[in-house]
């Protein structure tokens, strides 16, 4: 075996271990962005299970803004009319914007 054959089959070798390291870190890629996909899977599922646990919570504020005992019944009548200025508002606001 003279010198170039030597060279080429040293060639040979190296772009067979080139593809196969390629092929292992192809695999690994895509294994990676299959877990980066799970994990927005998951960050969007969280972010909506936020957004509700936050309106549930709004909802229950104002249940609790809103809950008339015997004795409160006009501290109960000026939150609601506090609540209709707000919102009142509000409108104004949006009305403006257009």
């Amino acid at each position: 075996m003279d010198q170039s054959e030597k060279t080429l089959l040293t060639f040979q070798t190296r772009v067979r271990q080139m593809i196969l390291q390629f092929q292992k870190l192809k695999k690994e890629n895509d294994e990676l962005y299959a877990e980066l996909e799970k994990y927005d899977q998951r960050i969007r599922e969280l972010e909506a299970k936020t957004a509700k646990v936050e309106h549930d919570y709004q909802t229950l504020k104002m249940a609790k803004m809103l809950q008339i005992t015997n004795g409160d019944l006009q501290g109960a009548k000026d939150r609601i009319a506090h609540l209709i200025r707000d919102v009142n508002k509000c409108i104004a606001v949006l009305s403006d914007e257009k």
